[in-house]
This record gives C-alpha cells, sequence and structure tokens, in this order.
C-alpha cells in the first residue's frame, strides 16, 4: 500500500520548495487561462468588444463564488495535515470527508443563491445593456458548475497536505491546457461566444477535480472517504466552519480596507485613479507567488506541529524565511526596474502623466514585497499552529495602518498621493514586528512549559 508522504522527514530546504513550486505554477496558469478565455472572447468578430466586457463583469462574481473552496480548502487542510502529523488517520479521514462534504452542501446553496441573485449582482458589478446578456449567458452556465470549481479549488490544498503537490500542479496545468482547447473549439469553431468560453472552464475545473478523486481514490488508499466516513460530525464541522471562517473573515477585512483606500485613490482624480488600478494589477501578481509560498509553508508546519517537532518547525521557519526574503528581493528588483515596461501593457505611451504615477507607485511599494512576504509566512504558521484567530490580528493591524497613515499623509501638503503609497509598506512592517514577537512569546511561554 502506497504511503502518504511525510512531511516530517525529508530534508526541510527541499521539501519546503517541493511543496511551494507546485503551489505558484499551478496559480501562475490560473491566472493564465483566464486570460485566454478574455483573449478569444475579446476576438470574436463583430461582438468582441461587448462579449470581452460582459465576461469582465463576471470576474469578481466568480472570484467570489470560487473563494468559497479555497476557504474551505485551507481550513480543512491545516486540521487535516496536523492530524497526518500525529498520525491520527482516522481523524484525518474524518476531516477531509466534512470539508467534502461541506464542498457539497456548499456547491448546492450557492449554485440556488447565485442564479437567483445573478441579475441583480450582475448590474451592481457595473454590467450595461450592451454587455448584460454576454454577462448573464456567461454567469449561469458558469454557475451551473459551481461544484466543479469548489472541488478544484478545496481538493488541491487537501492533495497537497497529504504530499503530492505535483498532482495539483499537473491535474492544473492538463486542466489549463484543456480549457484552452476547448476554447478554440467551442468559441472559434463552434463561435458560441461567451458560452463557449463558460463551457470550457467548467469542464476543465470538472477534469481538475474529478481527476484528483479519482487519483486519491486509486493510488491514495490509505485515507478512505467512504460511505461510513461521510457521517457528518457535528463538533468536526464545527472545527473546519471555525477554520474556514476566520480565512473568509481576514480576506473580508483585506477587501474592506481596499474599499477604503480606493475611495481616498479616487480622490485624487482620474489619472491617479487610472495608474492606481493598473499598478495594483502588476503588484498583486508579483507578490502572488509570497501568498501560494506561505500556503504550502503553512501544510509543512501544520504536519510537524502534530508530530510535536518542535526543532523541526523552527529549522523550517528559518529555511522559509531565507527563501522568502530572497525571492522577495529578486522581485522587488525587476518591478522597481521594470516598472515603466510593465506599466506600459496597461497604459498607452503618451498618458505620460498616468505612467509617471504608477512608477511612482510601483517604485514605493515594489521596493518592500520582503514584507508582504513576511506577513503571509506568519499567516500560515497561525494557521498551522492552530491560532487563526492571530491571522485576523496580523490582516487587522495592516491594513488599519495603511488605511489611517494613507489619509493622514496623503492630507499633508509636500507629500499627497506618495502618503498612500507608503502607507502599504509601513501596514506590512507593523504587522511582520507583531506577529514576530508574538510568536516568540509563544516559544517562550512553551519553553518554560517543557523545563518546569
Amino acid at each position: 500500500m502506497k504511503k502518504t508522504n511525510d512531511f516530517g522527514k525529508d530534508p526541510i530546504p527541499v521539501l519546503v520548495l517541493k511543496v511551494s513550486v507546485p503551489f505558484m505554477f499551478a496559480q501562475f496558469v490560473n491566472v493564465l487561462y483566464s486570460i485566454v478565455d478574455r483573449i478569444y472572447i475579446g476576438n470574436i468578430p463583430v461582438i468582441g468588444g461587448d462579449s470581452l466586457a460582459g465576461a469582465g463583469v463576471c470576474a469578481p462574481i466568480i472570484t467570489l463564488l470560487s473563494s468559497f473552496g479555497t476557504w474551505i480548502g485551507i481550513g480543512g487542510s491545516v486540521l487535516f495535515s496536523i492530524r497526518l502529523g500525529a498520525e491520527d488517520r482516522k481523524g484525518a479521514e474524518r476531516i477531509l470527508a466534512t470539508s467534502f462534504s461541506m464542498l457539497i452542501g456548499l456547491s448546492l446553496v450557492l449554485t440556488v443563491v447565485f442564479l437567483l441573485c445573478k441579475e441583480r449582482l450582475l448590474w451592481w458589478f457595473g454590467a450595461s445593456e450592451a454587455t448584460f446578456g454576454y454577462a448573464d449567458t456567461y454567469l449561469t452556465i458558469y454557475t451551473m458548475g459551481t461544484f466543479f470549481a469548489l472541488l478544484s479549488m478545496g481538493m488541491n490544498y487537501f492533495i497537497t497536505a497529504q504530499g503530492y503537490p505535483f498532482l495539483g500542479m499537473a491535474t492544473t496545468l492538463i486542466g489549463a491546457v484543456i480549457n484552452i482547447v476547448l476554447d478554440l473549439y467551442f468559441v472559434v469553431s463552434c463561435g458560441w461566444g461567451v458560452a463557449g468560453a463558460a463551457f470550457a472552464t467548467i469542464l476543465a475545473q470538472w477534469f481538475s477535480g474529478v481527476g484528483l478523486l479519482i487519483y486519491k481514490w486509486l493510488k491514495c488508499p490509505q485515507l478512505k472517504v467512504g460511505r461510513q466516513q461521510m457521517r457528518v460530525c457535528r463538533e468536526t464541522v464545527r472545527e473546519v466552519t471555525g477554520a474556514s471562517v476566520l480565512t473568509c473573515l481576514q480576506q473580508s477585512v483585506m477587501n474592506l480596507g481596499i474599499l477604503m483606500v480606493q475611495g481616498l485613490v479616487n480622490s485624487f482624480g482620474a489619472s491617479v485613479m487610472a495608474a492606481f488600478a493598473a499598478a495594483v494589477k502588476i503588484d498583486s501578481f508579483a507578490y502572488m507567488p509570497l501568498q501560494d509560498f506561505g500556503n504550502a509553508f503553512s501544510t509543512f508546519i501544520a504536519q510537524n506541529y502534530g508530530a510535536k517537532k518542535k526543532d523541526r518547525i523552527r529549522e523550517g521557519i528559518r529555511c522559509a524565511v531565507r527563501t522568502a526574503v530572497i525571492f522577495a528581493l529578486c522581485v522587488s528588483a525587476v518591478v522597481v526596474i521594470f516598472a515603466r515596461v510593465f506599466l506600459l501593457i496597461f497604459i498607452r505611451p503618451e498618458e505620460t502623466e498616468i505612467l509617471a504615477i504608477g512608477v511612482s507607485y510601483l517604485r514605493v511599494v515594489g521596493a518592500f514585497y520582503v514584507g508582504i512576504g513576511g506577513l503571509f509566512l506568519l499567516y500560515g504558521l497561525y494557521r498551522a499552529i492552530e491560532r487563526p484567530a492571530m491571522s485576523l490580528v496580523l490582516t487587522v493591524i495592516s491594513l488599519g495602518t495603511r488605511v489611517l497613515l494613507a489619509y493622514a499623509l496623503s492630507a499633508v501638503p509636500g507629500i499627497g498621493v506618495l502618503g498612500i503609497w507608503w502607507a502599504v509598506p509601513i501596514g506590512w512592517a507593523l504587522a511582520d514586528v507583531t506577529g514576530v514577537v508574538y510568536y516568540r512569546h509563544i516559544r517562550k511561554k512553551e519553553d518554560r512549559c517543557t523545563n518546569s
């Protein structure tokens, strides 16, 4: 019988990269094939512009829909990893089965809710008379495949937690290739437009999610999700829900803080708004690998926390910090040096004022990606040691500082919009310091208990 890979035995530097690189690659592929959808839709003869805009209206709604699978995946897989580390197979089975049941139930509820509320959602997210029909078609078809979207998102975390990160990467990559091929057939050959793009996406997600399940059942039989394990246990539901809700709250606080900053940015006029919109896209893409690295790091820490291997946890933290710092500095150098080149992807060369503002943002914020890299590691660490509430606290500190400083500094003559930019790395730094100080406090407390 094939055993689950053990994150408590492999060499730490190799293991950290082994877990994190597939996570990063899978996320990159997901972004890539969502872009491919837009390219195909936008190039449909005659209706390209409106259909592309219609699909664009759906983007934030789809992100919200898919995020439910991510929240359960992150929350449940950390608990799952802890049980694996403690060699509690029955507990791991129970967490996996409960999370899977929650994904099924939640997908049914979300499908009904989103289908009933889709018109209001589309108008709320900016659909126009010209784009509404395309947006409605795309969202309706995508919503019907909600289960596959959530399954693909959620199961990836559990497969990685079992020690098979490259499997998740492989299924995501194959799913992306299927998406591109089906896009060519449905959108270009059949002329189905946005409907074809939506069908291609959900079929690709179906392959990824179902492929992961089939592989697990055939190749990893030591962890079963059969009829007996699928019985819902209230205590386990509360446990998984608690971890998932805190992850959800953390993301909600982040979004709220960003909206508050967006309102301040808008007060500086159209040029600043346009520059900020373009720069944030580059910003988000640049530090996305650091976020995935933090999620992978969380899996490693959780298994060793369950196995009570304190020395290995500490060694893993040192290794992860070194890796994240080196990677963040490299990304910062690239973004700072090529800021203008990246912005030209979204901004025309003749829009010199917008370009200058965007460059100023990327050269201030982009120089300090090491700050957010550390913050993602702290998020992963606190989830793994069963203190997810601390991740929420750090998010509140980071975003709260950013919002308060942005409003305060931007009001100072001679600073203006630069104050909004500088508030970002300062917020990261304050949250990092808080997270490190608190972890040292935990360690000292544990050491005293061990020695007494």
